[in-house]
């Protein structure tokens, strides 16, 4: 069973899983979140590698690329919910494309804007 983690605390970095499959944009978030104050937990562009990281509490929040070439981020999605983890979840398709297992959670359609993505993060993690 998932361990459950204890709330954030902002008085400590923020440590973020990153779950996407597209390097260049892994990168470009690292890079956003990394100037904004935020640890990177991992980059997983794969479920497994993403489900390990999360098995193994290594982060306190998330961001999940919905679709991880070609196959469905849900199982991450349900992994962080059990774990009563806060992630964010983006996508090229519109969010009336991808409801289901990420319903819930707040949505960003890329390319969003860094500013809104920090700002969405931080609002998940301060109301934890």
């Amino acid at each position: 069973m998932p361990r459950r983690n204890p709330p954030v605390d902002r008085k400590r970095t923020v440590r973020v899983l990153i779950v996407e499959d597209e390097p260049m944009i892994a990168l470009g978030l690292e890079d956003v979140l990394i100037d904004a104050g935020f640890e990177i937990a991992g980059v997983a562009a794969k479920l497994e590698k993403a489900l390990a990281l999360i098995e193994g509490g290594a982060c306190d929040a998330a961001i999940v690329d919905a679709n991880l070439a070609g196959v469905s981020a849900g199982p991450v999605a349900n992994a962080l919910t059990k774990c009563g983890l806060p992630f964010i979840v983006t996508s090229g398709y519109s969010q009336e494309q991808i409801l289901g297992q990420f319903a819930g959670a707040p949505f960003l359609q890329k390319p969003c804007r860094p500013d809104l993505l920090i700002q969405t993060l931080n609002t998940l993690v301060q109301h934890r």
